[in-house]
């Protein structure tokens, strides 16, 4: 069972994440992600994705959605300069997509996924949350699809961090690994974006398929995520209740310097690893209200 981490462990991750921090070299790599709940439901949003895009250090910006309004907007969004996008997509059987999302909108995810493809952006990833005795049947498919499409899969771990996670039974991912680098002949292989996925690719490199494992592998010693809530939360770790708030400070008149200040103690916070088998210190905050 995983135990919290040290203060000397906790230190030595602060210490580098703090020197990266004053040395620049997160604004050199910055990496901008918009997500929700759901971010295409809000009001002006190619307009701030076009603010943030001109913003000196961004380099990268992408989206993640569940699709649904995704043809409406690809193409402002790639004009304005996003260039990955990730979408949700659970299940490719209607019924079974609508019992999930408790709405019947499988066809306007894949118009968005279309429209994201006749758009350009590279790469797109389609997300799914594989559930035990749900969709754990349909990986094959989704493989299929995706290989077709052009799109990388991402097999993803539910993560307990509300209650329906913790009554979630976690499937065994690195089962299917195994038989997908079998079946497809797979290599190890690296993708755009930086995130917690490890990942695997055909030797013509026309497919590759990634797995987040937070639960049964856990990515927390190369983590370099937090994530910035509408009401100017900084939450560090999704499987802690740590956070900081930078809304507060703002509005009393802080500083660029004095934010700054802020962020890097914040990041001297960031614990080593999560504890999201210890019941005692589970995570009960809604995903939906901080970005998954």
């Amino acid at each position: 069972m995983p135990t919290s981490p040290t203060r000397k462990s906790r230190s030595r991750r602060a210490s580098a994440s703090a020197s990266q921090f004053r040395s620049g070299t997160f604004a050199r790599g910055s990496r901008v992600r918009l997500t929700g709940g759901e971010p295409l439901t809000r009001p002006g949003l190619v307009e701030l994705a076009s603010r943030l895009g001109e913003i000196s250090g961004v380099r990268d910006l992408s989206l993640s959605t569940n699709g649904t309004l995704l043809a409406q907007h690809a193409k402002g969004l790639r004009a304005a300069g996003v260039k990955r996008i990730n979408v949700s997509l659970d299940s490719l059987q209607r019924e079974r997509f609508t019992t999930i999302t408790r709405r019947d909108r499988l066809a306007s995810v894949l118009e968005g996924l279309d429209c994201a493809k006749e758009c350009h952006f590279s790469p797109i990833k389609v997300n799914m949350v594989i559930l035990t005795g749900v969709n754990d049947d349909e990986i094959d498919a989704m493989v299929e699809f995706c290989l077709g499409q052009g799109f990388i899969l991402r097999l993803i771990e539910a993560m307990p961090v509300e209650d329906v996670g913790w009554r979630t039974s976690q499937f065994d991912l690195a089962a299917v690994r195994d038989q997908l680098r079998r079946r497809f002949g797979l290599i190890d292989g690296v993708v755009p974006g930086g995130g917690p996925a490890r990942y695997l690719r055909t030797v013509r490199g026309d497919f590759s398929i990634g797995f987040i494992t937070p639960v049964t592998q856990h990515f927390c010693e190369s983590c370099n995520r937090v994530r910035l809530s509408v009401d100017g939360t900084l939450y560090l770790c999704l499987g802690e209740q740590n956070n900081v708030d930078l809304r507060g400070p703002m509005r009393s008149g802080a500083t660029d310097t004095n934010l700054a200040d802020i962020i890097r103690g914040a990041l001297n916070r960031k614990p080593l690893r999560h504890d999201f088998s210890q019941a005692a210190n589970k995570a009960m905050r809604s995903m939906v209200k901080i970005g998954g």
